[in-house]
């Protein structure tokens, strides 16, 4: 597949530069099957490649194509995109990038490789790695803003469950709480191994970094639909937070919402009491 899109590139005239962005140029992450090929082509005539949308096929044969610049929420900004799955598995993120609008629009990424480049058109990149991608740590507003939030939302969750409102419950659960919680993980996480590391898009390396305990705890915030069942993942839901919480408390220097915490958690239980005591 690489052999495929760097012979694409070297055979047309209007591709003067290739760049190999994301897990693949990120010497941490791991190797596996799965892994897309998320590629960056700096093109002169950048119309006449929507114009032609037959040329992709050289890359082999799709199950399905998306083009996010010609959809919903295009960027506007002069990229095309192509993100296409192959039969065979492969996927590959494709980006044109206009040459004159490449120092504008080319992002300086740390897990970037510079695979290609016809005229010297880029200056040398540096050593890929997912430098990038290392959680930072949140100034103590922005951390007990989280800590407010999480709390302040499970009161809703809450109302949802008490009004027979399943799918508010459970958005304002998974949408609102969740981000929250995961925002703490991901500070937890940063602030046990020195803000050095990434925890992964979408907390996909959690695994790495969580105990054996607290990904337990993490598994046990999803249910299904059963609202006693919604109950018991709101409070291992606030008891990972808690954890989590602490932790970057006590790393960074920050005071934690005792307070809030025991008065949501008593308010949460006797709501549990009264949904649960309901004919």
């Amino acid at each position: 597949m690489m052999n495929l899109i760097l012979n694409a590139a070297k055979q047309d005239e209007r591709v003067r530069a290739v760049i190999l962005n994301g897990s693949r140029a990120n010497p941490n992450a791991p190797r596996d099957e799965f892994q897309d090929y998320d590629i960056v082509y700096i093109v002169r005539e950048i119309d006449s490649f929507p114009r032609t949308p037959g040329w992709i096929g050289i890359f082999g044969e799709r199950v399905i194509l998306q083009t996010p610049e010609s959809m919903r929420r295009p960027s506007g900004d002069g990229r095309v995109v192509y993100l296409m799955l192959f039969t065979d598995g492969n996927r590959i993120d494709l980006t044109l990038i206009p040459i004159e609008k490449r120092e504008q629009l080319l992002e300086n990424d740390s897990e970037s490789i510079l695979l290609i480049d016809k005229d010297g058109l880029l200056p040398p990149f540096p050593p890929a790695s997912d430098r990038d991608y290392w959680t930072k740590p949140p100034t103590k507003l922005y951390s007990e803003s989280c800590c407010n939030n999480f709390f302040w939302c499970l009161q809703n969750v809450a109302k949802g469950i008490a009004r027979d409102e399943l799918p508010y419950a459970m958005r304002m659960l998974h949408l609102e709480v969740y981000e929250e919680l995961h925002l703490m993980i991901d500070w937890a996480v940063g602030a046990q191994n020195g803000f050095a590391i990434a925890p992964g898009k979408l907390g996909n390396y959690y695994k790495n970094y969580l105990s054996s305990e607290d990904m337990a705890l993490y598994r046990g915030i999803y249910s299904d639909a059963e609202y006693g069942l919604i109950w018991d993942s709101v409070f291992t839901a606030a008891e990972l937070f808690r954890k989590m919480a602490l932790t970057v408390a006590q790393r960074l220097g920050y005071t934690y919402c005792v307070q809030d915490d025991r008065n949501m958690t008593a308010y949460l239980a006797g709501m549990r009491e009264k949904t649960t005591s309901r004919p």
